[in-house]
């Protein structure tokens, strides 16, 4: 029996790959390797990405399998999620893949000029025919065109045969198949034609009007536009890592240190946590960490989206890569390399780049059979032509057959997806918004109900006492708080913490020490402070254990009522008081629950707070749905309640309670400024902390699905349509036939139109939104003791 161990993330660069095909070859390859989970291979990217089992199978076996499919894995450049990675390595390793690009770009360039300045003579030559019979004799020469054409065809497309051999040896057919095929057919008949005209005369092949033609033309030309198609296909494709590139360009290169009363500036790899570090004015942060001196302003917009200067005091937190603007700090470091917030935004973005999103499934399953398709109707288009097409038969079956192999094209098919997906989770992390992978980002946009927990992402997360209505016969406010406040130290809750705050800095307090503690989770606390039994919570929770709060209800229902939290109190057995909590909204809220309205999708809170104060903020905000008095463990039960009414749910929070919730829904968004464990379990992160990058994430995921949709149309309707034409069935009706160099030069198109529609989605805005009066939840006091 196999034991699983620690899963894995691998992703390395495949060269070698040209369409779809390639892309379904190799992914066959790495999933039948045992100890794979799962493999994504990227042809935007030209990489591969590998969930496997590193106890069961090694990186090196991985890059068998690709080579075993012909390909090249380039696992020296190989990187795993665990890797102790530097930001600088990172650059290094980017820098690699782009120099590597730069040179297959410049290869690309030379075989283009070399095939265009030996194929323009060549056109000339069929224009003298056609068009222009006053050109030189010499330009329709038969040894002329030959003496031309070979080069283009055996330097300028030799990339093509070198690819159609090495699926040839490993059982398999690709675009580099289809392209040497056809334009081989055009090629061979021409020198055929030249070598031996005494045969095609004697048999009738190939005879025209004119005599034998040649067609070094057509394949001349097929080979120069193919190839300038790939040449403008990878100059655009370079910009599809840009955004990578400038995340990767934030990280400064050094940091000074202080080491005693002197500064030293050091490599950033040799920074450690507790060091001191010190930035000027126009500096960049260069890891993250809590400010101890100084004060300045901060322009994080690179990294959260926000465009104004964040203030900076001590005690404050500081990101690595963002932008000291006027004043000069000094920070401790605590989180230094891979552990950065910048490392793990390039990280996230990266695999969120080479991930695969569903809706490229049909595409993937087409591709599965398209080569092989293409060349049985190529063949079907040869004997149909053959045995019926009129005179000169053989000349329009092979031209047709030619047409057929090269106006096909798994390129675009392959390039749709990923492509799309690559710009625009680049273009969300530009913006602040952190997609996990594609499948988030598909689903997202196709979300009609999101699910808003208060606490934290409606409202700023820091709660304050703003009043206290005592019962008759309780201790005194001051003694009645420290007890209060003794009781709720030990609490993680928020609204614990705001009594123990409230208790020490605004009333002056000395909260003693409990001596004993016992929390319920969602209820409230019993604890015992100074011999004297203390009870914190709901009014249930007090009721369970025998108090009776009927005299506090009403004030508690006119607190609610107030949009604020009543928390009750009990000493010895006797109620004391109702505390009420309030929050403020974040700056923004109401204003992104409006625009949220406007793209036409429910908006539902989601709090622990009793119904009369969950209601009375929701009003507030403009929410149109409340689930009030959910216990923590209750949240994830509450989103299934709201997909079981056929909804795609999107669920938004920050806390370590959300993280089930989060996992629940069909798409879970943290607010950045929430916990780790939150982050892990959602699909999107919202680094600004502010809920109207949801409006932009949301605006961004439909953009890029609209985005895809376009493509995949384009990359099916292409085929679909062209295909047919190839084969000539206009012609019974019209006459028409296509032309193989209009088929190259529509299929090098096709490839160019899908990769420049993706780059669209680099001029992507987040949507204007109307600025309102967001308000504090609950500030004015209904009672005071």
């Amino acid at each position: 029996m196999n034991t699983q161990g620690p899963i894995e993330i691998v992703s390395f660069p495949v060269d070698g790959m040209t369409c779809a095909s390639c892309v379904n070859r190799i992914t066959r390859f790495l999933t039948k390797v045992e100890g794979v989970e799962d493999a994504n291979v990227n042809l935007a990217s030209e990489s591969a990405t590998v969930r496997f089992d590193p106890g069961r199978v090694a990186v090196r076996e991985l890059a068998d399998a690709v080579e075993a499919a012909g390909y090249t894995a380039r696992v020296e450049q190989a990187a795993t999620a665990h890797d102790e990675v530097q930001p600088a390595e990172v650059a290094a390793a980017r820098a690699e893949r782009d120099e590597s690009a730069a040179r297959h770009l410049g290869g690309l360039r030379l075989r283009l000029v070399v095939a265009t300045v030996l194929t323009l003579p060549i056109l000339a030559g069929l224009a003298r025919m056609t068009l222009a019979p006053g050109l030189p004799a010499f330009l329709t020469d038969p040894l002329f065109q030959l003496a031309l054409a070979t080069p283009v065809q055996f330097y300028a497309g030799w990339p093509f045969y070198t690819g159609a051999v090495r699926a040839l040896r490993h059982r398999a057919a690709d675009m580099n198949t289809l392209i040497a095929v056809g334009t081989s057919a055009a090629y061979v008949y021409s020198v055929a034609t030249i070598l031996f005209p005494g045969f095609f005369h004697a048999a009738g092949i190939g005879m025209g009007e004119e005599g034998l033609p040649l067609y070094f033309d057509t394949a001349a030309a097929i080979i120069t536009l193919i190839l300038l198609g790939r040449f403008l296909e990878a100059r655009a494709r370079t910009h599809t890592s840009d955004a990578i590139r400038r995340l990767i360009g934030l990280a400064p290169r050094t940091a000074r240190v202080v080491r005693g009363s002197t500064e030293v500036d050091v490599a950033i790899e040799e920074v450690r946590p507790g060091d001191l570090v010190r930035v000027r004015p126009g500096e960049k942060i260069a890891v993250d960490g809590v400010v101890v001196d100084g004060m300045s302003g901060v322009d994080e917009s690179m990294v959260t989206g926000e465009s104004l200067p964040v203030a900076k005091r001590p005690d404050d937190l500081v990101i690595g890569g963002t932008l000291n603007t006027t004043g000069t700090l000094t920070f401790r470091a605590t989180r230094v390399g891979r552990d950065t917030v910048l490392a793990q935004i390039i990280r996230l973005v990266s695999e969120a780049q080479g991930s695969r999103a569903p809706i490229q499934r049909l595409a993937d399953v087409v591709t599965g059979y398209f080569v092989p398709a293409v060349l049985g109707l190529a063949a079907l288009t040869f004997a149909v032509w053959f045995i019926a097409g009129p005179a000169p038969a053989f000349n329009l079956a092979l031209l047709n057959t030619v047409a057929v192999l090269i106006i096909a094209c798994p390129c675009a098919l392959g390039l749709a997806t990923p492509t799309s997906i690559m710009v625009g989770t680049g273009k969300g992390a530009e913006a602040g918004v952190l997609f996990r992978n594609a499948e988030a980002l598909e689903r997202l946009g196709s979300a009609r109900a999101i699910v808003l927990d208060k606490t934290g992402t409606l409202t700023e997360g820091k709660p304050r006492v703003t009043d206290i209505v005592r019962a008759a016969g309780s201790p005194a406010q001051d003694e009645l708080m420290a007890l209060v406040a003794a009781a709720e130290v030990a609490s993680e809750h928020p609204l614990g913490d705001a009594i123990v705050r409230h208790a020490r800095d605004e009333l002056a307090l000395d909260v003693p020490r409990a001596s004993s503690f016992a929390a319920t989770a969602g209820g409230g606390i019993a604890a015992e402070v100074g011999g004297r039994a203390v009870l914190v919570g709901r009014a249930g929770f007090l009721a369970d254990h025998g108090v009776a709060v009927e005299g506090l209800l009403a004030a508690a229902d006119a607190l609610s009522a107030a949009g604020k939290t009543p928390v009750f109190a009990a000493v010895d057995g006797r109620p004391a008081a109702v505390i009420a909590i309030a929050d403020t909204l974040k700056a923004g809220s109401i204003a992104a629950v409006a625009e949220l309205h406007r793209l036409g999708i429910e908006v539902a809170m989601l709090t622990g707070d009793n119904r009369r104060t969950a209601e009375a903020i929701a009003r507030s905000v403009g929410i149109d749905r409340v689930v009030a008095d959910v216990r923590p463990d209750g949240k994830a039960e509450a989103v299934k309640a709201l997909q079981a009414e056929g909804k795609v749910v999107a669920m938004v929070g920050d806390g370590v309670n959300d993280a089930p919730a989060l996992a629940a829904a069909d798409v879970g968004v943290a607010m950045g400024t929430g916990t780790d464990v939150a982050m892990e379990s959602a699909g999107v992160t919202l680094m600004s902390g502010d809920l109207r990058g949801l409006v932009t994430a949301i605006a961004l995921s439909r953009a890029t699905m609209r985005n895809i949709r376009e493509n995949l149309f384009w990359a099916f309707a292409y085929n679909v349509v062209l295909i047919p034409v190839a084969m000539g069935v206009l012609y019974p009706f019209t006459g028409i036939l296509l032309d193989p160099i209009l088929a190259a030069a529509a299929m090098a198109l096709s490839s160019v139109t899908v990769v420049s529609n993706a780059l669209r989605l680099r001029r992507f805005a987040p949507p204007p939104i109307t600025a309102r009066d967001d308000r504090a939840v609950g500030v004015s006091p209904v009672g005071a003791a």
